[in-house]
Parts: structure tokens; sequence; C-alpha cells
């Protein structure tokens, strides 16, 4: 009994697995994190690119200046 609680602790297999779940799980939070950070600058270049966008389908030269 003693020898198989020894092999337990000593065991590594699976090891790998969690520590790539781990890794996984702290980048998508600072993923998550840095999004929150940025959002009025994402949703302001989104919105300058559509009205780039919409100001050069209607013919619109001053677009972009």
């Amino acid at each position: 009994m003693v020898e198989k609680m020894k092999n337990l602790v000593v065991e590594e297999e699976g090891q790998g697995m969690t520590e790539y779940g781990l890794v996984l799980g702290i980048i998508a939070v600072a993923v998550v994190g840095t999004l929150a950070v940025l959002r009025d600058e994402i949703v302001s270049l989104f919105t300058n690119a559509k009205d780039a966008i919409v100001g050069t389908e209607s013919g619109d030269s001053s677009a972009g200046s």
C-alpha cells in the first residue's frame, strides 16, 4: 500500500497536459484582460475603418483626409 502511494506522488504522466492547460488558461485571461482595457481604442479603430470604407464607396474624396 505504501508503495502505491509513493507511485502516485512520483508518477508524472498527465502533468504535461495539466501544465499546458494552465498556460493556456493564463494566456486566455491575459487576452481577455487586454481586450477589456483596449476596448475603446479597438472600437474607434474599427469605426474609423468602416467610415473610410463607406466614404470611398459613396465617392467622397475627402475620406481619410
